[in-house]
């Protein structure tokens, strides 16, 4: 017997991770859609890099659907989701994917490009960021994932995993925490996967 999936949203779902080399952006994208294609949807990845391994711009497409693959690469302004890993990047892609109905979870945590660095840029206030995000969204969530990370966890790293337990807690996809452990136990040894899941728990908490 075949159990029928939850119904999605939209279908396809187009979600967009987003951040700078070296914030695990592309872990978090796969981890997300093993975690939906375990559950039997079909998901599709698209991966653009910057120049990431010196802090450039990296954008994951993520698309889920419940009846076919579809191409990796999501339409301008038909995002329905943008997780940004760093705030300015949230602004970025919703300048081209971003729509009155989009989704956006956004991680406060700035990391400036060299040109704030060297005093040739100014970087937005926090204020200014949200106010730009909220005028080209539909709704925003604002969590300090990476701040949240280095107190309770030690390392900044699992900031990640705190936004994806932040998606859950939306409802915008039928994901669960049972999910999220019973995708990462397949690849990682029990006390990582204890710590990825304190993390993901704490996600659930900012968001609720």
């Amino acid at each position: 017997m075949t159990t029928e999936l939850p119904k999605l949203k939209a279908d396809p779902y187009n979600l967009i991770i987003t951040g700078v080399g070296g914030q695990g952006n592309v872990t978090a994208s796969r981890i997300l859609g093993n975690m939906l294609s375990q559950m039997g949807y079909y998901i599709t990845i698209g991966e653009t890099f910057g120049a990431s391994q010196r802090g450039g711009s990296v954008m994951s497409h993520l698309r889920v659907s419940a009846e076919e693959t579809v191409s990796p690469i999501i339409a301008k302004g038909q995002g329905h989701m943008v997780i940004a890993m760093e705030p300015t990047e949230a602004i970025r892609v919703l300048a081209d994917y971003g729509n009155m109905e989009i989704k956006v979870i956004c991680n406060t945590r700035p990391i400036h490009p060299m040109g704030v660095i060297a005093g040739e840029q100014a970087y937005p206030s926090q204020a200014e960021i949200e106010e730009r995000v909220n005028d080209i969204s539909g709704q925003a969530w604002f969590i300090n994932a990476t701040d949240e990370a280095l107190a309770d966890m030690k390392n900044p790293v699992y900031g990640n995993i705190m936004l994806l337990g932040a998606v859950a807690a939306t409802g915008e996809l039928p994901i669960s925490r049972d999910d999220f452990e019973a995708s990462i136990s397949e690849t990682m040894t029990a006390d990582k996967v204890a710590l990825n899941l304190k993390a993901f728990d704490r996600g659930l908490e900012m968001l609720q």
